[in-house]
């Protein structure tokens, strides 16, 4: 017995240190755990013993340790992507699209969040990510695949809106971005041969428009030309009618003043007279006048 009892005595004196120790352990654990800190850009779910108590600002916040725990839901500005969303145009042509929906939990509806979603993964994958796909079936189904591309702008309000709409729940929507649309192979190859041939008819109106103002261009300068030609023709038809009519009054006064003055016409004749007389005269003819206008004898 005295050595039964001498063991247990050892016992308990090498187990008091390491009893103080984990009691101090426990102590030091407890009091890291009874008090916590929320971000600026978060709130803090108080939950005891899983229950719901409170909603935690930002700042130090004190909890009962082992009991009392905080969840953190984010209340700032986050981007979820969703790539190749399927989805068929009005004329049954596959698209696959990219979209990005920015959205925030409001501080307002943090108690609602944790309570009907848990978290904040869950909301968006319950809440945001199932109208995805819905709303990009029913606005692009609405579009064919050319007015769907000639009209991105649109599409992407539409489509916006529509999501917007549809969300029903404790999450704020900021913005929806339609990023991408990718359509088959064929059928992008298909659009730019359509688009080729766009241009290339375009081009030749273009050519044809600058032909035909070419042309008209031509076709003045033509006209000018003849315009000109004519004004020319009559001025020089004018000119020469003008001198002619002056020749001839010249002339017809020339002649009034020789027949005025026959003295005149005497003395021009014999001014053109070289001095030489006929070398024949026929018999009893008489002498021949001398011409004044040629100055020959006759």
């Amino acid at each position: 017995m005295k050595e039964t009892d001498a063991l247990n005595s050892r016992i308990s004196t090498l187990w008091r240190p390491v009893l103080a120790l984990i009691l101090v352990l426990l102590l030091i654990i407890s009091v890291m755990n009874s008090w916590y800190t929320i971000d600026e850009k978060e709130r803090g779910v108080v939950l005891r013993n899983g229950a719901f108590v409170n909603i935690a600002e930002p700042g130090l916040g004190f909890k009962v340790p082992w009991i009392d725990s905080v969840k953190i839901i984010s209340v700032q500005n986050q981007t979820t992507t969703y790539k190749n969303v399927q989805a068929y145009s009005r004329d049954q042509q596959t698209a696959s699209m990219s979209i990005s929906v920015s959205w925030h939990v409001s501080p307002d509806d943090v108690e609602q969040v944790y309570k009907q979603f848990g978290s904040e993964d869950a909301l968006v994958t319950r809440l945001i990510s199932r109208q995805v796909g819905t709303q990009a079936e029913r606005i692009f189904g609405g579009y064919t695949a050319v007015r769907a591309v000639q009209e991105r702008g649109q599409l992407g309000l539409d489509y916006a809106k529509a999501f917007t709409d549809a969300i029903s729940g404790p999450v704020v929507i900021d913005s929806v971005q339609l990023e991408n649309i990718d359509f088959s192979d064929a059928y992008e190859r298909s659009i730019e041969e359509r688009m080729k041939a766009e241009v290339a008819v375009k081009t030749r109106e273009q050519d044809l428009a600058r032909e035909r103002v070419n042309a008209e261009i031509a076709v003045t300068q033509a006209q000018a030309a003849a315009d000109s030609s004519l004004a020319r023709a009559r001025a020089e038809a004018e000119a020469t009618r003008l001198r002619g009519e002056a020749e001839a009054d010249a002339i017809k006064a020339r002649a009034d003043a020789l027949k005025a003055n026959q003295a005149l016409v005497e003395l021009t004749k014999a001014e053109r007279w070289d001095g030489k007389l006929p070398s024949t005269v026929l018999p009893n003819s008489a002498v021949p006048f001398i011409d004044a206008r040629t100055g020959s004898r006759d």
